[in-house]
């Protein structure tokens, strides 16, 4: 499991640094050094302010709301224990008022740090796999994902606003003299850098949800609890979406507000319908993470 691990922060590691190196070969392209140190600069500002408070905004976004002390008893148990198990403190614990079973961690460090789980959640699990959930949270908070998140963030935004300057730089004629760059070529830089960090964003998040299983699996001692639970999530919210399809005389039910998808990546499993492959998803497919947690299974029983 160590193994597995150190390779997951290896594959975390490697990302980030593509992302670092996209970051300087644009700002060559675009403005040398001065204008890679500028795009830093703003993107660095945009992002701290958002980790800073990135507790309030996701909690707020969501409707999440504080739990009051013995509303949930289960699952303050969960949370208290693996909280002393993985040596943090223990996390302020938030409801979500949505049939979707779902949760989600945030916080800028163990300390200030909270875990919100939807209504949902609580009659669709079995408390083994609640567990699992809540473990695969607390671990988000543990491996400091809300920081390696922000770190992405930073230097994606850095990429996307020297891309905003390329693209007006090759309109107003800016690469066209002698020793700048040819203006199809910003261009071109302009289209793709962004898509490129973006890619390698999303790389990172199902990098990081790859990290908290195995983490979470390790903070339990049981891989199992999570797979079922992965399996459960998904399942229910397959029921779910597919009876909002059609109700009454092919009446569509009426639906709950949609997730902000700024804090989709957040949740366990991704609570947006649909979309468009794995490359461009926050999560990674539930049946790879099911199928890894089982080989992990499989080593603890050989």
């Amino acid at each position: 499991m160590h193994g597995l691990a150190f390779v997951n922060q290896l594959k975390t590691f490697v990302l980030l640094a593509a992302l670092g190196g996209l970051l300087v070969a644009v700002g060559g392209l675009v403005g040398g050094t001065g204008g890679m140190v500028l795009a830093l600069g703003f993107a660095i500002v945009m992002n701290v302010g958002v980790f800073w408070f990135s507790d309030r905004v996701a909690l707020r976004m969501n409707g999440a709301r504080p739990v009051a002390p013995g509303e949930l008893p289960v699952v303050e148990r969960i949370v208290t224990e693996l909280a002393q198990r993985a040596a943090i403190p223990t996390p302020t614990l938030h409801l979500i008022d949505r049939p979707e079973p779902n949760a989600f961690a945030t916080g800028r460090s163990p300390r200030h740090a909270a875990v919100a789980v939807t209504t949902g959640i609580l009659g669709a699990m079995s408390e083994r796999e609640l567990r699992g959930v809540l473990a695969h949270e607390i671990s988000h908070i543990t491996n400091r994902d809300m920081l390696v998140g922000t770190v992405a963030a930073t230097i994606g935004g850095a990429i996307s606003f020297l891309g905003n300057m390329a693209m007006w730089s090759s309109f107003f004629g800016g690469g066209d003299d002698e020793e700048g760059v040819p203006a199809p070529v910003l261009l071109l830089g302009a289209i793709l850098a962004p898509l490129a960090a973006t890619l390698i964003q999303l790389a990172v998040s199902r990098s990081r949800e790859y990290g908290a299983d195995l983490s979470g699996a390790r903070l339990t001692g049981d891989p199992e609890g999570l797979a079922s639970a992965l399996e459960r999530l998904e399942a229910e919210s397959e029921r779910l979406r597919a009876e909002r399809g059609g109700g009454l005389f092919g009446r569509r039910r009426q639906e709950p507000q949609p997730v902000p998808a700024a804090t989709a990546h957040l949740y366990t499993v991704s609570p947006l319908a649909g979309g468009v492959g794995t490359l461009f998803s926050t999560h990674p497919p539930i049946a790879e993470r099911v199928r890894r947690l089982r080989l992990l299974r499989s080593g603890q029983e050989g």
